[in-house]
C-alpha cells in the first residue's frame, strides 16, 4: 500500500474567501483534515476552512495543552505534544490515507503546520500550499503598502527583548511585527525608543469581522489578543502620495493615432494597434469599423458616413487640440486607401501643425485574401484602386495598362460597388490585351469575417456580378500559377521568386 501524501495549506489570514483555489480543493478532497485549537475546542483554522469541509472527513484535533503564560519550560512541554500529534498523522499517512493540515496564514510563514513537516516530510510525500499572509493582510486592511522602491522590510518576532527590537526597527524602513498579545508593551516601548512610534499601526485580526485598525499608540494594551501585530508602513509611499494630493492631476497631451484594425475580427488586430486603441478616449471612424471594437463606457464613439474622410480627420484633430487622445479606425491598414493619407493631408495645415499625429500599421486585405490562396504577392505586384470617385477612369485604365505591360501581380482594391458597375468588365477586357485568358484570378470577399468566400477563376471567366465592394481581386502575372489540390478544394495560387 502506498503512503498517504501530507499538505500544508495556508488559509490565508482570516477571510475564507481569501483562500486559495487549490487550497479550497485539497480541504474538501481530503480523507484527513488536521488543525490546531486550544483547549475549549475552538479552532480559527477550522473556523475559516468550515465552508470547504464535508460530511464524512476525519477531523483530527491537536489540541495545545497549555500556554505561554502557564508553565515556565514551554518550549519542552509543547514539543512533546509535536511528537505526539505527528505520530497521529503519521498513522492516517501510512494507511493510504492523504493528510491536510490547516494552517492560518501561511505554513511556511510563523505557522504552527512547520512543526509536522519538519517531523514528517521526510518520511511522507509532501506538498505545502501557500497562503496570504496575516502580514499581506494588515496592509490590505490598513490601505498602505509596506515598501516602495527601495526601501527594506523587516519582519521581528514581539517576543525579542525590548532593546533588540529599538535597535532593528531603528535600522529599517518599514517593519511587521507578529506575536503581539502579552508583548504589546515591550513592542510599544521599543517603537517609542527607535523613535517610530508614531509612524506604527495596530491591526487586530486583520480581513475578519472582528477586524480593528488603529494607530498604535491609541491602543490599550490590555485589550491586545495574540492575532493581531504592528506595522510601520513605507514611507516612502506616504511622503509621494502626500506629494500627490496636493498637486493637480496632469493633463495628458492631445494626439491624434491612425490605427488598422486588419481586415477582419480581433485576431487580425496587432498588439500595438490593440493598446492604441485601448489607450484612446476618443474612437472616430466609420460606423462599420467602429462595431468591431468592444464596447467601453469610458470611451466616446464619433461615427460617421465612408464618404466624409476629410471632415472625419478634422474632427478628430479638433478633439486632440483639445487635449483628448483619438484613435481613427480604418479597416485594414490605414495607409492603404484608407484613413491615415486623409488626416495627414488635414493635418498638413498649418492651424493644426502642433497636434501629433501617428499612423499605426495593420494587415491590409491584398495580405489577406493573398495568404488564403498561397503566395500570388510572391514577387513584384503593385495595388490599384478600381474607385473613380477620387480620380478619373482615364488615369486607373492607364495605370492597369502600364502594370500589365509591366507583368506584374496586382492587387484591385474597390473593385465594384452598386453604383460602380462596369468597371470590372472594363478592365478585365484591358488586361486581357496582355495577358493569358488563363491567368489565374483570386476572388477573396470578407476574409476573416463570417461571410468569407473565396476563390480562384481564370482571367477570362471573372464575372463583374460577383464582385462587389467587399471584394479584393489578385490578377497573376504571367508566372502564376494554380495548382489544384487533392482535396479538390480552393487551388493553391504561387508567383515564384525567380522570373525567367
Amino acid at each position: 500500500m502506498e503512503n498517504g501524501r501530507l499538505y500544508g495549506v495556508g488559509l490565508g489570514p482570516g477571510d475564507p474567501e481569501l483562500m486559495t483555489v487549490k487550497a479550497a480543493r485539497l480541504i474538501t478532497a481530503a480523507p484527513v483534515v488536521a488543525f490546531h485549537s486550544a483547549r475549549h475546542g475552538r479552532s480559527i483554522a477550522r473556523s475559516i476552512a468550515a465552508p470547504y469541509l464535508r460530511e464524512g472527513q476525519i477531523e483530527e484535533a491537536l489540541v495545545y495543552p497549555v500556554t505561554t503564560e502557564e508553565i515556565g519550560d514551554y518550549r519542552a512541554v509543547i514539543e512533546e505534544h509535536y511528537d505526539a500529534w505527528a505520530v497521529r498523522l503519521a498513522a492516517h499517512l501510512d494507511a493510504g490515507r492523504d493528510v491536510v493540515v490547516l494552517c492560518e496564514g501561511d505554513p511556511f510563514f510563523y505557522g504552527s503546520y512547520m512543526h509536522m513537516h519538519k517531523r514528517l516530510a521526510h518520511r511522507y510525500p509532501t506538498e505545502v500550499v501557500p497562503g496570504v499572509t496575516s502580514v499581506a493582510g494588515a496592509s490590505a486592511v490598513l490601505g498602505r503598502p509596506l515598501v516602495e522602491r527601495d526601501e527594506i522590510l523587516t519582519v521581528l518576532p514581539g517576543t525579542l527583548p525590548a532593546d533588540v527590537l529599538a535597535e532593528r526597527l531603528a535600522a529599517t524602513d518599514s517593519a511587521a511585527i507578529m506575536k503581539l498579545g502579552r508583548t504589546f508593551g515591550t513592542v510599544r516601548d521599543a517603537l517609542e525608543r527607535a523613535g517610530r512610534l508614531d509612524d506604527a499601526w495596530y491591526v487586530e485580526r486583520a480581513t475578519t469581522d472582528r477586524e480593528r485598525v488603529a494607530p498604535l499608540s491609541t491602543v490599550d494594551p490590555d485589550s491586545v489578543p495574540y492575532f493581531s501585530l504592528a506595522l510601520l508602513p513605507s514611507r516612502v509611499h506616504e511622503s509621494t502620495a502626500s506629494a500627490l494630493r496636493g498637486k493637480a492631476p496632469a493633463t495628458a497631451a492631445g494626439e491624434v493615432v491612425v490605427v488598422g484594425l486588419g481586415p477582419a475580427g480581433r485576431d487580425w488586430l496587432t498588439p500595438e494597434a490593440r493598446a492604441a486603441v485601448e489607450a484612446a478616449e476618443d474612437l472616430v471612424g466609420y460606423g462599420p469599423y467602429l462595431a468591431r471594437i468592444p464596447a467601453n463606457p469610458r470611451q466616446q464613439r464619433h461615427a460617421s458616413d465612408n464618404r466624409v474622410e476629410s471632415e472625419r480627420a478634422e474632427f478628430a484633430l479638433a478633439l486632440a487640440a483639445q487635449g483628448r487622445r483619438v484613435a481613427v479606425v480604418s479597416s485594414g491598414d490605414p495607409g492603404v486607401f484608407a484613413m491615415a493619407a486623409a488626416v495627414l493631408e488635414v493635418a498638413a495645415e498649418p492651424r493644426w501643425k502642433d497636434v501629433p499625429v501617428r499612423v499605426l500599421p495593420g494587415l491590409t486585405a491584398a495580405q489577406a485574401v493573398a495568404s488564403r490562396v498561397g503566395a500570388p504577392l510572391g514577387h513584384d505586384f503593385c495595388v490599384l484602386s478600381l474607385s473613380d470617385r477620387l480620380k478619373p477612369w482615364d488615369v486607373i485604365a492607364g495605370r492597369l495598362e502600364a502594370a500589365a505591360k509591366a507583368d506584374l501581380v496586382i492587387a484591385v482594391y474597390n473593385p465594384g460597388s452598386q453604383s460602380r458597375t462596369w468597371q470590372v468588365e472594363a478592365a478585365r477586357e484591358l488586361l486581357l490585351r496582355h495577358r493569358s485568358p488563363d491567368t489565374p484570378v483570386v476572388l477573396g470577399r470578407d476574409v476573416g469575417g463570417s461571410g468569407e468566400r473565396v476563390r480562384v477563376v481564370r482571367l477570362a471567366d471573372l464575372q463583374p456580378s460577383e464582385v462587389d465592394m467587399r471584394t479584393l481581386l489578385i490578377i497573376g502575372s504571367s508566372q502564376t500559377r494554380a495548382v489544384e489540390r487533392g482535396d479538390g478544394g480552393t487551388p493553391v495560387v504561387f508567383t515564384p521568386r525567380r522570373y525567367p
